[in-house]
């Protein structure tokens, strides 16, 4: 089933193995995509995977960015330097996906605001420290709880990031509702205690997600995908689960699939493992037997060994995607579909002493024309 030919809205796909989003803090200081990241992503495209989401994207210039050296949708010189990545892939035959991204009280650098300043869905602040390999370091601060404005604003930011994706020349975006970022701090009770239409029961926490979700779709031609990345953990949380558990999935697939989402990216640490405790079904099994008619459901999370991508494929899930796995290897569905033996991930190679792209991860630049 990995190497069937399949489709995501109206792109053919070679196979059902794709690129996951993975942060690499490597733009120009001010946001800008750059020459050696059009070579990475390019690498993967000619490994064989048939679809590329991109690392996560910021959407305005206040609160969304996470990292310093993290690329943008914002302004008019970053939708430019997008082009040259978008136009390799494309050269290389297949389709990519920009990863719209609000860090929310997950910041670990931010050059446009004073400070430390955050904002989540309410006062609320990460467990943990930073991580040194994305330029943080220390605890995080407490954010500030978003207003009507600052939600307003916010998806507005996510609306017109969509639009200079498309002007960049991407296939579509995923609007990124995990790991411990701000639309997943809605989805979470314990980031979320607002006590308005946002917050308290599920269908209440899933309302601005879907609201962003439904606002982008809106925005976008109909040929232009739409996902939605969904996870319980956290960047800085990898244990937590909804205290709802499948109950709050139930809610929150059908709505974000409903909003417009033509697939829902589901990723957990292992994502062939039971979700909801000890048993019971996976993340990516709740999100087949919930979302609506026509969404596709992609899972990602420990597939990098062939017999777990594939358990995840027949256990319904209708694509991939690898992060760690295709970093290793980069030529990943290649390999496999010949058989051959695959290397193993050692971040040592890729996220030290920090994550941004290494001089091995990216092919020469090349020959200029005589």
């Amino acid at each position: 089933m990995l190497f069937d030919t399949t489709s995501l809205n109206e792109l053919a796909l070679d196979n059902r193995v794709g690129l996951a989003p993975m942060t690499r803090v490597s733009a120009t200081d001010d946001g800008r995509a750059t020459a050696e990241m059009a070579r990475y992503y390019t690498r993967f495209a000619e490994g064989g995977f048939s679809f590329l989401v991109t690392e996560g994207v910021y959407t305005d210039d206040r609160y969304s960015q996470g990292y310093l050296n993290q690329p943008g949708l914002v302004t008019d010189e970053q939708v430019e330097a997008w082009t040259q990545v978008t136009e390799a892939v494309h050269d290389a035959q297949a389709p990519i996906f920009a990863q719209l991204m609000h860090a929310g009280a997950q910041t670990q650098g931010n050059p446009h605001v004073d400070g430390e300043e955050t904002i989540a869905p309410s006062a609320w602040q990460p467990q943990g420290e930073k991580a040194e390999p994305y330029g943080g370091s220390g605890e995080f601060a407490v954010a500030n709880a978003a207003t009507h404005d600052d939600l307003d604003d916010i998806r507005e930011g996510f609306v017109e990031a969509a639009k200079n994706a498309h002007d960049a020349g991407f296939d579509g975006v995923e609007v990124h509702g995990a790991n411990g970022y701000l639309l997943n701090e809605f989805l979470a009770a314990d980031a979320n205690q607002r006590d308005d239409e946002y917050g308290g029961a599920p269908e209440n926490r899933v309302r601005f997600p879907a609201e962003v979700v439904s606002a982008v779709a809106e925005a976008v031609p109909d040929d232009f995908v739409v996902g939605v990345r969904v996870s319980q953990t956290k960047v800085t949380d990898p244990e937590y689960e909804w205290p709802e558990g499948e109950d709050a999935a139930a809610v929150f697939f059908p709505e974000l699939s409903a909003a417009g989402a033509d697939y829902v990216h589901v990723t957990e640490p292992d994502v062939t493992s039971p979700a909801f405790g000890d048993d019971g079904p996976t993340l990516a099994e709740a999100a087949v037997e919930h979302v609506t008619d026509d969404t596709v459901v992609i899972a990602n999370g420990g597939l990098g060994d062939p017999e777990a991508a594939r358990e995840a494929t027949e256990a319904g899930a209708d694509l991939l995607t690898l992060g760690t796995g295709a970093l290793a290897n980069p030529d990943w569905p290649t390999r496999v579909a010949d058989d051959r033996e695959l290397d193993q991930f050692d971040p040592a190679r890729f996220l030290a002493p920090t994550a941004e792209l290494a001089d091995h991860e990216i092919p020469a630049a090349p020959a200029a024309d005589d």
